[in-house]
Order: structure tokens, then sequence, then C-alpha cells
């Protein structure tokens, strides 16, 4: 048995993978507590009324027919659930795999044990692995779970599966009533009765509490041979041991004798205790329900008892506080100072280091229920006994990681070239008597020394004496280097060699080099790793961000601090080792991750705390942003001599201290402050008149001008892209608004941690919604809609203006989207067309289910549909009794055109809108990068030259499907606005019956509603019953296009049939005027081609050409 671990022992290999897996279980359920859905916890009443009938916790198991009958009854529900599942089964599946490797771990333990009994690892018994250092070594869930477990279970196809181990993963993980809310009474029998769940050996966890009672398991007591630092030796040997007692709850219960023995040696001078990762456990609560526990705990909670400890490490910290800083001082520590006093220095940092420990963990806030009077009592006392200052504290940690730090390097530089300096000196000692033995040789010429040969070969036999000293066998050449220094002093007294001063200076020279060389000797790694021991920091993992605004306030007060911080922050990494121990020996494939996760925490951590640092750059750029608005003017391009003072400006400057900022707090800082400023800039009143759309963009582009410009002003003294920094940070927010505001409108949310514009390092900030918007970008959308809405505003093509219908006064014009585009630049215009399209897409969908279920469900108006294809047919010829026939069917049909105009005006407005935000983006595009425009045209337009000549000759090339070039050259072409809305194709469909007639009789029916002003175009005729034309025809235009182009042949067949039966019959009646039904339908072919940009030819072959010259003299 020479290494328990060794790759070739099998019994030793199996429970390091075991240990290995644990670790790595506790760093993804650490992870994943990070990403529990929201929704699950059920808290706010909008979720419980919307989800609480589809999430259920685990009496769903008592009747799931029930609950999955429910939901069959309610369409809407079971529809929410698919929703639900597709949202939530990838992170489900994640927690659950998590699960399964609790309950997977438990068995493969209980397995190994099982092995070791039977006698599967020859030679190892249970007794043979404890007895062995490595072998002893390596030896919270509530509703919240239960809910998810239910979920996954009706998710996924777990349910089915034969080997699944749900039932027994959800037995492990029922609710235990266990709450960690302060003042949350805990349960009976708690964690005992959750860890008997696990079956585990009860003569297993006897004989590992005895070994954990009797042994030091982690060798730890070596590197802290002081009797008071006890308990700090053992500190991670009593976490384990605290919560094997839970596995054999007797002896917590009734077995005074061992409890009082287990206390003595683990815990009289402390009971605040960390147990994994800096998660601290407070034993006078802890140990509350247990009797003789608590009883074994009485003498260490004596008030004279924790009024001694207290004192004791007050007075240590007093003390030791002077010691580290006199230490510190720039050039103290040298190399000799270190070698003569290795001894005194790991005194200090032991004594440093307990100290820190004992009065972080006794004061921490987390480690004390303030709803508990005795806990409250014990707390106050260790205040107030300890004198407890948490900046003294911190100043003290801050300086011991220093001082650990710069020793630490120091030793390891001594430690690398330990043997070249060994060596060194081991030659010039030899050199050194070999000159002597030629000096009394009589040849060297040394004034005043006699030739003596006895000291000439007694000097060459030192020489080689020195020379023969062996660096690798330390003892021996350390203890024959003693022997030689005695023997140069004796040989200076014996042989009166004192008078001869430059023989005298050779000796001293060469017993320096020997002394040298024992010191060299004695640089051990031993020292480094009880160093390493000694300052560990893991249980502060989690206690450290109570010091963050003390950290926080002396960087700002003194930035130099960051340096010592340096220190501080790599200590805490060394709390790394722990977890990545046994995962490293185990050569196991989590290592990457585990490491990552945890290194992740810490970096994290140390992004909040220096993210003073931008902070404190923000409040600056602040007051250079009210400048540069207010007080600094524009300097014009050409400007008179005489008046160059007047616009210097030199009483408005304020003055930046050029620091090293970090790059990712300032973009942090950045979003922070721009995300919050658009949140509170783009609320509108929906209730104010005029709208308050204008004057807040306009105040939103000032503010956002103010960022830019000072942004741009800072960047040079800090060194950073201001430009492109504000560039892809202004950008990323956009993105993610639009892409939370999309989220609305899809069945598979993007979380956050999907988004590919979310950061974990440089988060966007999430605000609650004011309106039925979930951001700003849907704010300003829903309120351009708003004040564009064509129930009560008129939408001129011509001058691109709306006005309202009843003041006739102007509303808004296309400067709006120069607006946006000042306020939010080339994205904000970008996002507002993409959630302009998913709200277009929503109205469609919305349509077409209206259609379906209400129109084509009607049989009354179906009817009136199959008599209308009757009278039209065939549609070449004309329609006789025109008037009464049609306006017999537009009368039967009446009742359906309200919700119809209503849906088809909303697609055609926000139509309208799309058409505006690509021209002001193709403007813009061509006047600021027309280099750029002139090269995405070039490229659109023979992209689609050689698809069209494919479609000619298939042997012609043509995009492969895994060719993304025309997804994205859509992208770049979108942004800049070279496309034309009206060709999209936003929902796929299916065949519709009458959908040309429903759409034909639609449009006549809204005819006698308009009138044709030559100054307007079409109007019309009351404001009480108000239908706006360029959105009924982009409407119906768009609607068209959703469907196969035959739908689009037939229906304009139909409206030429109406024209030419109504002027058929206008002519055999004699009427002279074209009537103004048969104009607006005139119309609408003209502004179909026109929108369309199709060759008149399609409407000319419906109508003949000389109603289109009677209709133009009317124009």
């Amino acid at each position: 048995m020479v290494d328990f671990l060794a790759e070739n022992n099998l019994c030793g290999q199996a429970i390091l993978r075991i240990v290995s897996r644990g670790n790595a279980i506790i760093a993804e359920l650490l992870r994943l507590s990070d990403f529990i859905p929201t929704v699950f916890r059920l808290k706010d009443k909008s979720d419980q009324q919307k989800y609480g009938d589809i999430i259920c916790d685990f009496s769903y198991f008592k009747g799931p027919e029930y609950y999955e009958g429910k939901l069959e009854a309610k369409p809407e529900l079971q529809d929410l659930d698919e929703e639900f599942r597709e949202n939530n089964i990838e992170i489900l599946s994640r927690f659950y795999l998590a699960f399964e490797s609790v309950h997977k771990y438990i068995v493969d333990l209980n397995r190994y044990l099982d092995d070791l009994y039977e006698g599967v690892y020859i030679q190892q018994t249970l007794e043979t692995v404890l007895l062995n250092e490595d072998g002893k070594q390596t030896s919270m869930f509530d509703e919240l779970i239960e809910r998810m477990l239910v979920s996954y279970y009706r998710y996924s196809a777990a349910r089915s599966s034969v080997d699944s181990n749900l039932d027994d993963i959800c037995k492990l993980l029922r609710s235990t009533g266990y709450s960690s809310q302060p003042g949350a009474k805990r349960p009976a029998n708690y964690p005992e009765s959750y860890f008997q769940r696990v079956p585990i050996s009860t003569t297993f966890i006897s004989m590992v509490i005895g070994r954990l009672r009797s042994d030091d398991i982690y060798n730890q007591v070596s590197a802290y041979p002081l009797p008071e630092h006890r308990s700090t030796a053992l500190a991670n040997q009593a976490a384990m041991l605290y919560v094997c007692l839970y596995f054999s709850p007797s002896i917590l219960q009734t077995q005074q004798a061992k409890m009082r023995e287990i206390v003595d040696k683990y815990f009289p001078d402390n009971w605040v205790i960390s147990i994994y990762m800096g998660i601290t456990v407070n034993l006078v609560e802890a140990w509350e329900p247990y009797k003789a526990a608590k009883t074994a705990l009485n003498y260490t909670l004596d008030s004279a008892n924790i009024k001694e400890q207290a004192t004791r490490y007050a007075a240590s910290m007093e003390s030791l506080r002077p010691q580290v800083q006199q230490l510190l001082k720039e050039g103290f520590l040298r190399e000799e100072i270190i070698l003569d006093n290795i001894p005194k220095l790991l005194n200090c940092l032991r004594d440093c280091n307990v100290a820190i420990r004992w009065l972080m963990l006794h004061s921490a806030e987390s480690a004390y229920d303030p709803n508990n009077k005795r806990l409250r009592q014990i707390k106050d006392q260790v205040l107030n006994d300890s004198k407890y200052n948490p900046k003294i504290l911190f100043q003290l940690l801050l300086d011991t990681a220093q001082f650990e730090f710069t020793l630490k390097e120091m030793f390891k530089q001594m430690l690398s070239e330990k043997q070249i300096k060994w060596e060194s000196y081991k030659k010039e000692g030899s050199e050194r008597m070999t000159e002597l033995a030629e000096v009394f040789s009589g040849v060297k010429p040394l004034t005043r020394v006699e030739k003596n040969e006895n000291l000439q070969a007694w000097f060459r036999e030192i020489s080689k004496q020195i020379e023969s000293l062996n660096y690798e066998d330390s003892t021996a050449a350390g203890r024959k280097t003693v022997q030689l220094i005695q023997a140069l002093v004796e040989v200076q007294e014996f042989h009166q060699l004192e008078s001869n001063l430059q023989v005298c200076q050779f000796l001293a020279d060469t017993r320096k080099f020997l002394h040298h060389m024992i010191r060299t000797i004695n640089i051990k790694e031993e020292v480094l790793i009880t160093m390493q021991i000694v300052g560990d920091l893991s249980y502060a993992w989690q206690i450290i961000d109570s010091f963050t605004s003390i950290m926080q306030e002396s960087i700002r007060v003194n930035p130099s601090m960051v340096t010592k911080l340096r220190a501080t922050f790599l200590k805490l990494a060394s709390a790394l080792d722990l977890p990545l121990l046994r995962i490293n020996q185990a050569n196991s494939a989590d290592l990457l991750s585990v490491s990552q996760f945890y290194s992740g925490e810490l970096v994290a951590y140390v992004r909040k705390v220096l993210q003073i640092i931008p902070e404190s750059m923000f409040t600056s750029l602040a007051k250079i942003i009210k400048l540069q608005i207010h007080d600094i003017m524009e300097v014009p391009t050409r400007l008179d001599k005489d008046k160059l003072k007047d616009f210097s400006q030199l009483g408005a400057r304020y003055e930046v201290d050029p620091k090293q900022l970090l790059e990712d707090g300032i973009r942090k800082e950045l979003v922070k402050r721009v995300a919050y400023a658009l949140h509170k800039g783009l609320i509108f009143n929906p209730k104010a008149k005029p709208s308050e759309l204008m004057p807040k963009l306009k105040d939103m582009g000032a503010t956002m001008d103010g960022f830019y410009r000072s942004f741009e002003y800072i960047q040079d003294y800090v060194s950073i892209y201001g430009l492109k920094i504000w560039q892809e940070e202004v950008s990323r927010i956009i993105n993610y608004n639009v892409e939370q505001e999309c989220n609305s409108f899809l069945r598979t949310k993007i979380q956050d941690w999907q988004s590919v514009h979310q950061s974990t390092h440089i988060p966007i900030p999430k605000f609650p919604s004011v309106d039925e918007s979930a951001t700003f970008i849907g704010r300003l959308c829903r309120e351009i809609l708003r004040i564009t809405d064509p129930k009560v505003t008129c939408y001129i093509d011509q001058m691109n203006t709306w006005y309202d219908l009843k003041s006739h006064q102007e509303v808004t014009n296309n400067r709006l989207f120069s607006e946006i585009q000042n306020t939010l630049g080339t994205f904000g215009l970008n996002g507002l067309d993409r959630l302009l399209c998913f709200m277009i897409v929503k109205e469609l969908q919305n349509f077409l289910t209206m259609l379906q279920k209400t129109i084509l469900k009607d049989k009354a108006v179906v009817d009136v549909f199959k008599t209308m294809l009757t009278a039209v047919n065939p549609v070449q010829g004309i329609v006789a009794n025109a008037s009464k026939v049609y306006a017999s069917a537009v009368a039967k049909s009446q009742k359906i055109w309200g919700p119809y105009l209503e849906a088809i005006m909303k697609v055609g407005q926000m139509q309208i809108l799309r058409q505006q935000i690509a021209n002001e983006l193709n403007y813009s595009c061509k006047f600021d990068s027309k280099h750029l425009a002139a090269a995405l045209e070039n490229l659109n337009k023979s992209l689609l030259a050689d698809i069209e000549a494919h479609y000619q000759d298939p042997s012609l090339p043509y995009p492969k499907e895994d060719n993304t070039l025309l997804y994205e050259i859509t992208a770049y072409l979108e942004a800049a606005g070279i496309h034309n809305p009206l060709n999209k194709i936003y929902i796929t469909t299916k065949r519709l019956p009458y959908f040309p007639t429903i759409n034909f009789l639609f449009i006549i029916a809204q005819l006698p509603k308009l009138q044709y002003n030559k100054n307007q175009g079409m109007t019309c005729k009351k404001a009480t019953d108000p239908v706006d034309w360029p959105p009924l025809v982009l409407g119906m235009l768009t609607l068209l296009k959703q469907f196969h182009s035959r739908y689009t042949q037939q229906f304009l067949a139909l409206i030429g049939q109406f024209i030419r039966s109504v002027m058929e019959q206008c002519t055999s009646q004699k009427i002279p005027d074209m009537p103004s039904d048969v104009v607006g339908a005139l119309m609408f072919l003209e502004d179909y081609v026109k929108y369309t940009k199709l060759s008149r030819k399609v409407a000319e072959a419906h109508v003949p050409s000389f109603i289109f010259d009677e209709f133009r003299t009317i124009l």
C-alpha cells in the first residue's frame, strides 16, 4: 500500500472519482442556483393566476389525471402549457441532470462500500482505507424543486423510460419544510430526517466519525505547532465532523461523553464554523434541538470564555498590526532577514491569519439570526469585548495578504535559485582555501607570510572537503559544513594567524560563504506549503462581501489601494484549491467547468469591488455632461479672429485626473446609466395633448448627445476607444431591449442566459414595466402607433404627414424618424422596424384566426359569398343589375366589416411606418456611409440577377442551404433601408375558401365612406366613421401578399368587373358623371400598381383603357 491514490490502485481511484464528482455536483448546483426561472417561485399574483394551474408540487402525483383533465378542458391552458414547456424544458433538463447526479453519487458511494465489505478490492477493507491518509481525507431543497421536478416529469420522456430514476430522485428531493428565511422555524428532526433518506451503512458512519474524532486527517497540526491554534488547525476536520454527526443523530442527542470530547477538541474557543466554500454555521443555533450537543457546548458559550477569547484576539490584533506594517516597509524584507528569521515570520503569519479567521467568522452578520435573542446577546458580547472595528480588521487582512504575497514571491525566487547560489558559495569558499594554500607555499607574493607546508596541505585539504560537499545530500552537507566552519575558527586560534589581516579576511570570507551555504540549504518547500495552509481564506468566500463597501471607499480615497487588494484577491483565490484538489487528482473532465465556475465567481467579485473606479469616473462625467449640454457652446466651423476669446469659455471646464481605469468597469457603468436614462426618458402619458413624443425624443437626444460628447472628451484621459465602446454598448442595450420586447410575441422566449446581447460581466439592467410594454422601445413604438392611429388621423402620402381628422392640425411627419435616428441611432430605428414586423405578424395571425373561426363559421355570411360567386361568374363578363347585386351583398355582410377594417388598417399603418423607417435609414446610410450603401446596392442587384439566371437555367450556381449569405445580406440591407416592407412575407398561409370574394366585398363596402379630393386624394366623408385610405390600400396589399398570387389575380379581376359593370349600368341609364365608388375602385387599382411597382398592364388587363382615360380627366 505504497500510494493509496496511485493510478494502479483501483480502490483509491474509485473513492477519488466519487469525491471528485461530489465537488463537481456542488459547483453545478451553485451555478444553477443563479438560473432558477423566477416563474417557479410563484411569488407574484399575476404569475399565480397565469401559471397556477400548470405548475404543481408533488401533490400532482396523488392525482395526475385530475390535473391533466383540468388542462385538457381548456384549450387556452393547453396552449400556455405547451408554450411554457418550449421555454423551460432546456433549463429543467439541466436541473434534473444535477439532481440525478446527487442520487447517483449516493448510489455509487453505497456500491463502493458494499464492494469493500465483499472484498472486491484485494488487501483493502473499510478499516485499511480509513487508516490511510488519503482514504481518510476523501471520505437545500423546497417547494421550488418539487415544482421543477413535476414540470420536468410532465414535459420529458423520463416518465416512460424504464431505467429512469425519477421516483428515487423525487423521494430524495421532496420538500423538507425547511426555509432559510430569517425568523422561519426549523422543522422537527431537520436535517437528520433528510439525511436518513440516504441509506448509508451505520458501520461506515461510525468508523468515519471515530477517525474524525481521534486523528489529524488533513495533517494540519504540523503547520500550527502552538496549542492555542489547535482549533484552527483542525477546522476543516471539524466541519466534516459537524456534517457527519447528522448521519448519527444519537451522538448529538444522548452521548454526552463523546460530545464533550468533540467540543473540547474542536470547539473549545469557537462556535461559528465554515463548512464548505464559505458556507457558515452557528453551532448555538444548529445544535439547539440536541441535548448532549447543547450541554457540551455550554462551556464554550460561557460568558467568561467568550470574553476571554474576544479580548485575546483583540489584543492579538492590536499587537500584530504594527508588526506587519513594520515588515511591509520598503526594503525591510531582504533575503538575509528572511533566511535568518523564517520561524519568526511564519509565527507572525499564523497569528495574523488565526486572529482574522476568528474575528471574521464570529462577527459575521450571516452567522447570527437577528430574531434569536441568545444569538444576538452572544454577537453583541463578541463585538463589545473584541472592540470590533471592521475597518481595522480589513486593514489587518490587507496587510497580512500583502505580507504573505511578498514573502511567498521572495521565497519562491530563493527556492528557484537555491542550487545555483549554493554551488556559487561552495565554489567561492573552495577557491579562497586554494588561494590560501598557495599563499603558504611561499610562491605567492603576500607580505610577511612565511612558507608553511603543513598549513599549505591543510588548506588544500579543506578546499577539497568544501569541493566534495553534495547538494543532493543536504543533511550530510549541512553537518559537514558546520564542522568545516569550526575547523576554520580553530586554525585561526592555534596557528596565531590573527596577526595577518589578509589571511584573517580570507578565513572570515570562507566562513561567511559556508554560513550562506547552511542558510541556503535550509530553504525548503515545506515553508511554502506551511504558508499555503496557514494563509487559507476559503472560510471568507462569502463573508468577504460584507467588506465590499469598505474596499470601495478605500479605493475612492486612495486609488493605490488596488495594489494591496490584489494580494487579498490572490489570497482569496487560494480557496479554489479546496474543490479542485480531488477533481485534479482524479483527472476528471469536470476540472475545467468547476474551475471556470469558481474563478468566474471570484472575477465577478473583483469586478464588483473595482466598479467604484468607473463609478467615480462617471460622477465626474455627469458634471462634464452638464457643462457640455448647458454651459459650453458649439464652436462654429468658421470663426472671426476677434470672437475667438468668446468661444474659448475658459471658466466652464472640469479637470479629470487621468487614471488607469478598467474598460469593463467603464462599459458596465456606461450601460447602467444609458439604460436608466432611456428607461426614464421614454415614458409617455397617453392622455397628454399634444403628444409628449417629440419633446421627450428631443430631450433624450440631448441627453444621449451629452453622454456621447463627454465620453469622447474623456477617452484620451483614460486611454480607451470611446467611440467603439459607445457604439458597441448602446447597440447592445437597444438590441437587448428589442429582443425582450419581441419576446412577448414569441412562444419560445429568449431567456437572459441565451441572449447574445446580455452579459454576466457587463449586465444590461432590466426595469419593471410601467405599462403593457416591457421596455422603452415598446413604449416608443406604441406611442407612435397611438398618435398615428388611422381612426383619429389622416395620412397624406405626398407630404409624409399625419393630420388630425377633427381639427385638421398636423400631428406628426417624417421628421419624427430623423429625431429617433438622432436619439437612438441606426440601432434604434432598426430595432423599431423589427418590433413592427413582429406586431404585423401578430396582427395578421389574429386576423386569420378571426376569419377562420368567426366569418367562415357564420352560415348566413358564407351564403352571401356563395350567392355573390354565382352572380359574378364569369368574371370576364358584366354583372347584370350591378348596383343592386353589389349593394345587397354588402348590406347582408355588413356586421363582419368592423373588426375586418380595424385589422387591415392596423397592418397598413404599421407598413407606412416601416416605409418611413426604411427611407430614413437609407437616407442616412447614403449620407454617412455612401461607399457601404453603394456596395450593398450593387451586391444585392448582382445576387438577384444570379438567382433569376439560376431559375431560368438551373445549371447556373445558386447559394446552397448551408450558405448563410442571403440571410446575412438581408440583415445588412434592412439596416441600410435597402428593402421594400410591402414585398415581405410575414406569415405562412393555407388555402381559404371565398378569400378573393371576401376582400373584394370588404373594399367595395368601404368605398361609400370615402370621397375623392383633388388636393388630398381619397379622404373619408365623416370623421365619425373614419377610414384612412393609404393604410387601407397598404393593409389589403400586405394581406394579399401573404397568399398565393392567384388570389390577387382573382381579387383584381373582381374589382375590374365591378368597375365595368357599374360603368355599363351608368351608360345604359345615361348617367354622365363617373360614380364615386368607381372613382374609388380605380384609385385603388392606381395605388395598387404604384405601391407594388408592377406594370400598368396588370390593371389594364381588367379595366378598358378608355375608362382609365375618363378617370384621368377627373384627376
